[in-house]
């Protein structure tokens, strides 16, 4: 029997971080309020920043936040396909949320075509559910030595017949030749699939762009759907080339918070919600000076835990580690980051790398051996830990996160500190203690300034993390110590809409109506 399968719309763009990802998610916001059910798709995603979704399943975390914007629960098809680079050995192959293998640059090109009818179902099932399939592009569809066996740009377009709409990013500047050379190296059976253009992140006066536009049109028959203003937005960002990491929320004169920029560093997402509070400082740092300042250290998660770890001895931030330890505030260290902080780091079948063994910072008594077993989990369970200091106040507090990690991290000697607990382990008379020989996914040290876990998304627990800013504040001697915990996914939702409030009224919303395929009576 034959089913009918949903309309779509595809984003791409002249580039990287032109804003593919933040136009399929207000176009889906945009669809949700006039009641059509919209999802997105993207066929194949490099990223280090990923989620699990409910069933233990791996997805890029653009995904994710396009989702949370059409009203839906992730779900692995909306990106069938994810690549995370791990440095020498390539990037990971992950398909359907389950880990493959790793595989060099050449030998994932030559193997992509198989990876075509996986693309080709994920998305049929989603079309055959929804309204509208809202894609996303990767890259520039004008790369011309990759066209051959393209699945995420024109060879997708191409594959489910959608009409494409062309975004180029005015802040890089040379945008009118980037949209133009764009559309000209491509064959014209994809230039017809070409339907709209779109210029994003202007600052300035949009009536000094006219002439270009109208040039521009004349020129590629091409009509321009719309100039967006450059916009703030707190939302997710997709890979390493996210502006957050070059720049921080700077408040000179509170609580300093500076995260490790690792070169393999992975899900920095995890530190977004910290953005949300007044009075903190997100920084991302490279050198060893840049510590001195720091209340709080983060040694994050990475894709390649143990050559970061020799980077991180290379760069001289070894010293700066252990002395800001050593110091007043507090050193975190989150999946690659928590392994890191133990005292051996082993990887004997080259999960990760080509390194056997090597020295961690050793400063909590841990070993990790890696394993080509991935852990991928959601996980619950309450804060068992408290103190007259930074975890003054918060035990029994209940939290949520997720679990991406290979390897399994041991607790050498003795009985130590466990704050993090499971909930099936919660009612354990010694649920807070971790036992020598044991499995762990958390540990404190004796004075509770250091802190090792597994665990992403801790910081959007809103009351745990609103308690531990207040405490440290306190203990620190900033003023306003009162931090009220604040709810992460309601400010998403605010910035869902303030995206879709932006768009509806910068593009030409008649004629993304009439590309799609929808009634006359949308955007009426």
């Amino acid at each position: 029997m034959a089913v009918n399968l949903a309309d779509n719309i595809m984003v791409q763009g002249t580039g990287s971080s032109v804003g593919k990802s933040v136009l399929v998610a207000g176009i889906c916001r945009l669809l949700k309020r006039e009641g059509i059910s919209a999802v997105p798709f993207k066929a194949q995603n490099m990223a280090l920043n990923s989620f699990v979704t409910a069933d233990g399943r791996e997805m890029g975390r653009a995904q994710v936040f396009q989702a949370e914007a059409a009203g839906l629960d992730p779900d692995v098809r909306m990106n069938p396909v994810l690549l995370k680079p791990s440095g020498e050995k390539g990037s990971q192959i992950i398909v359907r949320g389950k880990p493959q293998e790793n595989m060099k640059a050449g030998e994932y090109y030559e193997y992509k075509p198989q990876l075509k009818s996986v693309v080709n179902e994920a998305y049929r099932e989603l079309a055959a559910k929804h309204d509208v399939v809202v894609i996303e592009g990767a890259g520039s569809p004008a790369e011309i030595n990759l066209q051959k066996n393209d699945i995420v740009n024109m060879g997708m377009a191409e594959m489910v017949n959608a009409p494409v709409l062309l975004a180029g990013d005015i802040d890089r500047g040379g945008v009118f030749a980037s949209l133009y050379g764009t559309v000209e190296l491509l064959p014209e059976k994809h230039r017809k699939l070409v339907k709209a253009l779109i210029i994003n992140k202007f600052r300035g006066d949009k009536s000094l762009l006219e002439p270009g536009l109208r040039q521009l049109e004349d020129m590629l028959d091409i009509p321009f759907m719309g100039v967006l203003p450059y916009i703030e937005l707190a939302l997710d960002d997709e890979d390493s080339l996210s502006e957050r990491l070059s720049s921080s929320v700077d408040d000179s004169s509170g609580l300093q918070i500076k995260v490790i920029l690792l070169p393999h560093i992975s899900n920095f997402t995890d530190f977004n919600p910290l953005e949300m509070y007044d009075g903190v400082s997100v920084e991302y740092i490279k050198n060893p000076e840049e510590v001195d300042s720091a209340d709080v250290l983060i040694i994050p998660g990475s894709k390649n835990t143990l050559e970061d770890r020799i980077w991180l001895r290379n760069r001289g931030l070894d010293r700066a580690i252990k002395q800001h330890a050593s110091s007043e505030g507090m050193l975190i260290g989150i999946c690659g980051g928590f392994q890191m902080l133990g005292r051996k780091l082993a990887d004997p079948e080259g999960a990760e790398s080509n390194l056997q063994e090597i020295p961690g910072l050793d400063m909590l008594p841990l070993e990790t051996e890696m394993n080509p077993d991935k852990r991928t989990v959601q996980s619950s369970g309450k804060w068992l830990y408290e103190d007259d200091g930074f975890f003054a106040g918060m035990k029994g507090l209940e939290l949520e996160g997720y679990e991406i990690h290979m390897g399994e991290t041991e607790l050498l000697y003795g009985d130590h500190l466990r704050p993090l607990v499971p909930g099936e382990e919660c009612d354990d008379e010694a649920a807070g203690l971790a036992r020598a020989d044991s499995n762990i996914i958390s540990l404190l040290n004796e004075d509770g300034s250091i802190l090792g876990t597994y665990w992403h998304g801790i910081f959007e627990n809103g009351e745990w993390t609103g308690k531990l800013l207040e405490n440290l504040r306190r203990e620190l001697g900033y003023e306003g110590v009162e931090t009220e915990g604040k709810n992460y996914q309601e400010l998403k939702e605010q910035e869902y809409d303030k995206l879709a409030d932006m768009l509806g009224e910068n593009l030409d919303l008649n004629l993304l109506r009439d590309i799609i395929g929808l009634s006359e009576n949308i955007w009426r």
